[in-house]
């Protein structure tokens, strides 16, 4: 298993680190192809929990929202919001058809085909946004290594001191001492990184190490309920992995989930410091 695990990883680092130096169409091919598997997973997880979400509109959804915050300068002010009435639109009008059809459970299938499209797509889209920013390269290669450094810090902190459970419905192995771990783990590791960006950055480049330590500190504090979000997800419909494309990783879902707060939460930190720059 680990070794599996090794191997996926040296593999799909150098593509990883390639895309996000690159940018533009390069990094948004990127985000879309994970985020267009991971929301099949997602379809398939409330599928497994005889739910009938439309595998169409949550894949469809979440990659447009994903691209209209790549293109949002480029469309028409109004864009973003069409795309949003029709995020709910759409689904209404697809289960209302699926019900007269005989589904059963097309109220709760229409939540969930939307609630699929704004957890992915919304908040997937932050890692355009945050990529974007002024500096943006930099932010994103403090708070997404940031994140799986406090994630590291939190198996390592439970694995030796860990004692008082936090989450033993969701997550049974989660402790406070692990996320005390996960905290710490995430400001000295973004710290550490910021102030080697600092460097490449320049001077008046607002990464630094005292930002990356807040950055990684708070991102290290909120960034498991990402983790915690999908987990719950699992445990309703009774499975242990999203998917399984990476032999050793799980599935898509599974490796993105912190993801889908420390890229909001980083995003709108970066922005706080900006203005006050």
């Amino acid at each position: 298993m680990l070794r599996d695990r090794l191997a996926i990883a040296i593999l799909l680092i150098p593509v990883a680190i390639w895309a996000i130096a690159a940018g533009g169409l390069f990094y948004l091919s990127g985000v879309l192809f994970v985020f267009f598997v991971a929301s099949r997973e997602y379809v398939s997880l409330f599928r497994a929990g005889q739910l009938r979400p439309s595998g169409l509109l949550v894949v469809g959804g979440v990659l447009a929202l994903i691209a209209a915050r790549h293109f949002q300068d480029q469309v028409h002010p109004y864009g973003l919001g069409l795309a949003l009435a029709l995020a709910v639109a759409l689904p209404l009008t697809w289960h209302l058809i699926d019900f007269e059809r005989g589904a059963k459970t097309s109220g709760t299938d229409f939540g969930v085909t939307v609630g699929g499209i704004f957890y992915l797509g919304w908040l997937g889209g932050y890692l355009i946004a945050l990529r974007n920013l002024p500096d943006g390269l930099w932010w994103l290669v403090t708070v997404l290594p940031g994140m799986w450094l406090a994630d590291t810090g939190a198996y390592s902190f439970g694995r030796a001191f860990g004692r008082h459970p936090m989450t033993p419905r969701l997550s049974p192995k989660k402790t406070w001492e692990g996320y005390a771990g996960s905290v710490l783990g995430g400001a000295a590791g973004a710290g550490l990184l910021a102030a080697c960006w600092h460097i490449a950055a320049g001077p008046n480049s607002l990464v630094t190490w005292q930002t990356g330590v807040l950055v990684g500190a708070i991102v290290g504090a909120l960034g498991p309920i990402g983790d915690l979000g999908v987990s719950m997800l699992k445990r309703q419909v009774g499975v242990k992995d999203s998917g399984a494309l990476l032999a050793g990783h799980g599935g898509a879902l599974d490796r993105i989930d912190s993801w889908l707060v420390a890229a909001p939460v980083g995003y709108y930190l970066v922005l706080i410091l900006q203005a006050i720059r």
